[in-house]
């Protein structure tokens, strides 16, 4: 598929309360029915960024990966965003990749919110993810993990897509916006950057600054700040692969090792 629609839900998030989270976004997805290939949610878009991770916790077989795996059948989508996870004992901030073909993809988030204390309530992953779907290479990280360049590093051409799904909150806005365009170009990717709005249970405000960039760090989509809303932006891999090859950086980064 050298083509890719791929959309950005930018919502506020009810406060621990996945039922009715997943009402919101069930009128959402109804709505995209054969509008687009991609679906993209904000960090723990069913709870906000909680850290009660034993009370609100499921496994991958639990209600909210069920629904969403339902859905993604029933319209013809793949979705992606994060949830709390619990798996073998430990807590996780899970990102999910689930194709309409019934195939799924995880990834724990490795850097952990320190100033939040996320590490003190959740288990950092180790593994990146990058997943194949319908001809493109798509790599899924989490909010904080925006900050570490190394980790995102697109080596040989890796991926094609980075996605962040992420609850940012408006005293660190600038980072967002920078970081987000750096990643696109250094990486020469596409980069989907999709932020909550509203305020949490901890009273950080969010205001959204939900966004994709091409490889050359033009806008594709965008959606205002402090608003609830969904754009879609069409992505190109035949474009995307003719810029590497017309000016290949990649061929002179650095190795390294994690």
């Amino acid at each position: 598929m050298d083509s890719i629609r791929i959309s950005i839900i930018q919502t506020d998030i009810v406060w621990e309360n996945k039922q009715e989270n997943l009402r919101l976004l069930h009128e959402k997805l109804q709505n995209l029915r054969g509008t687009t290939e991609i679906v993209v949610l904000p960090e723990m878009f069913s709870t906000g960024f909680s850290m009660q991770s034993q009370l609100l916790a499921e496994p991958n077989s639990g209600e909210t990966i069920t629904i969403l795996k339902q859905w993604a059948s029933r319209y013809g989508i793949a979705i992606c965003g994060s949830y709390i996870a619990i798996d073998n004992g430990q807590f996780y901030n899970r990102a999910f990749f689930l194709a309409p073909e019934g195939t799924e993809f995880y990834y724990d988030k490795r850097h952990l919110f320190r100033m939040g204390r996320e590490a003190e309530h959740f288990s950092a992953g180790d593994k990146r993810l990058v997943v194949s779907y319908h001809g493109w290479n798509i790599c899924l990280l989490v909010c904080y993990d925006l900050r570490f360049p190394v980790w995102s590093r697109n080596v040989n051409n890796e991926y094609d897509l980075l996605i962040y799904v992420a609850n940012w909150p408006i005293p660190r806005r600038l980072v967002w916006d920078t970081l987000l365009r750096a990643r696109a170009l250094e990486n020469q990717c596409y980069v989907c950057g999709v932020n909550r709005v509203g305020i949490d249970g901890y009273q950080q405000k969010y205001n959204g600054g939900s966004v994709i960039y091409s490889a050359f760090g033009e806008e594709k989509a965008s959606l205002p700040d402090d608003t609830e809303g969904i754009t879609t932006a069409t992505l190109t891999l035949s474009s995307l692969r003719q810029f590497r090859e017309k000016f290949p950086v990649w061929k002179d980064a650095d190795e390294f090792h994690l």
